[in-house]
C-alpha cells in the first residue's frame, strides 16, 4: 500500500514549539498530540463513559445511514479528515460498495497505515489511499485508479471544533479547494448543552485525559531532545461559557527551567501552556460559520437529546451567506 506523505518536517514543527513557548501565553501546537502513543490513548477517551460524543455521533450515523447513503450518491471519493482508527467509516463503507475510492488522512503515520491495512483487509476490492498530512495546510489529494462523479468530505468527531471560529472558517474553505467545487461535506458537530455534560466528558474518571494530554510533553522530549517532567505538569480542561468552548492546558506545579535542544524555556508556578480548545455550537452558529466558508447545510441529524449533530453541507458558488438555506431543512 502506498503510503502519501506530506507530513511536516521535524525543523518546522520544532520552530512552532518554539515559537509557541515563547509567548506570554505559552502554546504548544496540537498535532503534535498525535503520535502513536497519543492516537492510542485518544481511542481509550472515546471508550470512556463520559465521553459522549462518539457514541452518540455512532448512534446517529447508525440510525440515518440510509439518508445519509442516498444523499453521498455513488461513485464518489471519501475523503477522511482526522481518520483515526476510522471507526465510524466502517459504517458508511458497508453501505457504500460503490466507492471510486478510500483517503484517510491523520497525522500520526504508524496509525493511520495500521488502520489503512485492516481495512484493506475488510474491503478487498476497495482502492485505498492513506495520506500522512498535518491537514489543516495545503496538501494534494492522490490519484485514484478509478474515475469519481465528486469527492466528499468526511470530518467526524466535531474535530471542527478545535479550529478558533475564524480558523473554522478558512479551513472549511480549504477543504473546498482540496476537494473541488462540486465536493460534499459529511460532517460531525458537538451542540451546546448544559456545562454538566461538557466538562466530564474531558475529565474522564480513568484518568485518560490526562495521560492523553501530557503525552505532548513525552512525545516533545522523544522529538525535540527536551527534558519536560511529565510530574510537574497538571492538566486542566474546563468550560468557559461565554467563549462558549472548552478549554485545554498543562499548568506548571512549580518554579522550573526547560531545555530543549540548547534553548532555555522558564516557567512560574501556575503558568499554563494552551494545547487546545473545543467550542459547542448552535445549529444556527454552525450554519452560519459554514457558509461564510462558502457551504450550505442540506441536512441535519441529531440524537434525541440534541446532544450532537451529523451535517451534510453542499457547496455555494458563491461565498454569500444566506441563512435561510444554510440552517438546512432538517433537524
Amino acid at each position: 500500500m502506498k503510503l502519501y506523505n506530506y507530513a511536516p518536517t521535524t525543523d518546522s514543527l520544532y520552530e512552532e514549539v518554539l515559537r509557541g513557548l515563547g509567548k506570554n501565553n505559552k502554546t504548544l501546537p496540537g498535532a503534535l498530540l498525535y503520535d502513536e502513543r497519543g492516537s492510542q490513548l485518544f481511542e481509550k477517551i472515546c471508550e470512556q463513559p463520559e465521553y459522549y460524543l462518539t457514541r452518540t455521533e455512532l448512534q446517529i450515523m447508525q440510525q440515518s445511514i440510509d439518508e445519509i447513503v442516498a444523499l453521498l450518491g455513488k461513485d464518489v471519493a471519501l475523503v477522511e479528515y482526522g481518520s483515526g482508527s476510522s471507526t465510524k467509516t466502517a459504517i458508511l463503507l458497508d453501505h457504500l460498495p460503490e466507492l471510486a475510492c478510500y483517503i484517510p488522512i491523520d497525522i500520526s503515520k504508524e496509525h493511520l497505515l495500521q488502520a489503512a491495512e485492516k481495512l484493506a483487509r475488510q474491503y478487498l476490492h476497495l482502492e485505498i489511499l492513506p495520506v500522512c498530512a498535518d491537514y489543516s495546510q495545503p496538501f494534494h489529494l492522490p490519484p485514484s485508479s478509478k474515475v469519481a462523479m465528486r469527492y466528499v468530505a468526511y470530518y467526524p468527531g466535531s474535530t471542527v471544533s478545535h479550529f478558533l471560529p475564524q480558523e473554522a472558517v478558512d479551513f472549511l474553505a480549504q477543504i473546498r479547494q482540496v476537494c473541488g467545487p462540486d465536493s460534499r461535506l459529511l460532517i460531525g458537530v458537538d451542540l451546546k448543552k448544559d456545562p454538566r455534560l461538557i466538562e466530564p466528558a474531558y475529565n474522564d474518571a480513568a484518568g485518560y485525559s490526562r495521560a492523553f494530554t501530557s503525552n505532548i510533553l513525552t512525545h516533545i522530549n522523544r522529538r525535540f531532545g527536551a527534558d519536560f517532567a511529565n510530574q510537574a505538569f497538571a492538566y486542566q480542561a474546563f468550560f468557559d461559557s461565554q467563549a462558549g468552548r472548552v478549554e485545554f492546558y498543562l499548568v506548571s506545579q512549580q518554579s522550573q527551567t526547560v531545555h530543549l535542544n540548547g534553548v532555555t524555556i522558564d516557567f512560574q508556578a501556575g503558568e499554563r501552556i494552551n494545547l487546545a480548545y473545543s467550542y459547542k455550537y448552535s445549529l444556527y452558529e454552525f450554519a452560519e460559520l459554514a457558509a461564510q466558508a462558502g457551504w450550505r447545510v442540506q441536512q441535519v441529524w441529531t440524537d434525541e437529546q440534541q446532544l450532537f449533530s451529523v451535517q451534510y453541507l453542499t457547496t455555494y458558488h458563491t461565498r454569500t451567506s444566506h441563512m435561510e438555506d444554510a440552517y438546512g431543512t432538517g433537524s
